[in-house]
């Protein structure tokens, strides 16, 4: 059995999952009254993040050796992952989606860090591949995912500029 492919794949099923998810959210909040924002951005960041799977797929031989350290922080940001989508809960979405009224959330990481979903993003990014010494894919990929989520980010910025002194 291969780890690494072990590893890419669960990484892609969760990616999969988190997507269906998010769309049901979006769908949800639409139907709510909700508004999509930076929609035009939306198809970069899919395809840097399929992208950067497929490279994974394709780059990682099946007999890489696993990183432990690497492992763990990964394993780690996965529970930040967690945390981060519980506190947002029906919110979540891998879109921008406002609904008028509706409080930010400032609980779960989101009490000591403004968008820790793209800060775990950026450290996935980065250290999913150092998992199998993939180093060059890492460094790539967050280049590419930094200039994706200084667009992201504005376009974000933007949209919930005028519900900043509505919290939760």
């Amino acid at each position: 059995m291969s780890y690494a492919y072990l590893i890419i794949g669960l990484v892609c099923a969760q990616r999969l999952a988190e997507t269906v998810y998010g769309r049901a959210n979006a769908q949800r909040l639409i139907a709510a009254g909700g508004r999509e924002h930076g929609a035009g951005h939306y198809p970069l960041i899919v395809a840097v993040h399929v992208a950067f799977l497929a490279c994974l797929a394709v780059a990682v031989p099946a007999d890489a050796p696993i990183s432990a350290p690497f492992l763990g922080t990964f394993i780690g940001l996965q529970a930040a992952r967690v945390w981060m989508m519980a506190a947002l809960g029906r919110y979540w979405t891998t879109r921008i989606i406002t609904l008028p009224g509706a409080p930010l959330i400032k609980t779960g990481p989101y009490r000591y860090l403004r968008h820790p979903n793209y800060w775990i993003v950026a450290g996935e990014i980065a250290t999913l591949p150092a998992i199998f010494g993939a180093y060059g894919i890492a460094l790539a990929f967050t280049l590419l995912n930094g200039i994706v989520l200084g667009i992201r980010i504005r376009a974000e910025n933007a949209a919930l500029a005028d519900r900043r002194d509505i919290m939760a």
